[in-house]
């Protein structure tokens, strides 16, 4: 426990030793959005996302048209079938319907789950392109989420995306 009456030196220790340590600080800032956006690896993940459920979409799209055809079949030839085939296509139509709309949260949930894998897998590439310019450049503390306000001269963010692009071009 620090005695009350060294409180106050301690305080003016620490004040004036604070300006020393600030003026051998080197500060950067980087725009997480920016660098994620403009880095050729958030392009590269969108595209392999989208092919990944092309697929998945367009056979969504034919279950729905199936269904569609179905049903306009029971309002065309609905009064002219007997009650057998009626029952029978109505129980098929909220059959395919149960699927359509099973497969349909599957395949959110699945391309919720791949999303954020690829943005997690981002998010790290960016660390590490942060971590080797902060090393290289001598920078003690670079900042990102919640500045007000930053100047271009401490802004990183394009280093860090020419970083980026480098890896991008080198695998």
């Amino acid at each position: 426990m620090i005695r009350s009456s060294l409180l106050p030196l301690l305080l003016v220790s620490i004040a004036t030793s604070a300006p020393i340590v600030a003026a051998e600080m080197r500060i950067g800032v980087i725009d997480a959005n920016r660098v994620v956006e403009q880095s050729p690896q958030y392009e590269a993940a969108g595209a392999a996302l989208q092919q990944e459920v092309a697929e998945r979409e367009r056979a969504l799209r034919a279950q729905q048209d199936e269904i569609t055809k179905l049903q306009q079949r029971l309002e065309r030839d609905g009064p002219l079938m007997s009650e057998d085939e009626l029952q029978r296509l109505q129980n098929d139509i909220r059959s395919r319907q149960r699927r359509l709309k099973y497969a349909q949260v599957e395949f959110q949930e699945d391309f919720s789950l791949r999303q954020n894998e690829l943005r997690t897998k981002l998010v790290k590439q960016v660390q590490e392109a942060v971590v080797e310019l902060a090393n290289e450049e001598q920078i003690d503390l670079i900042l990102s989420e919640g500045v007000v306000y930053f100047s271009d001269r401490i802004d990183l963010s394009d280093q860090v995306i020419e970083r980026l692009r480098e890896r991008f071009r080198s695998r």
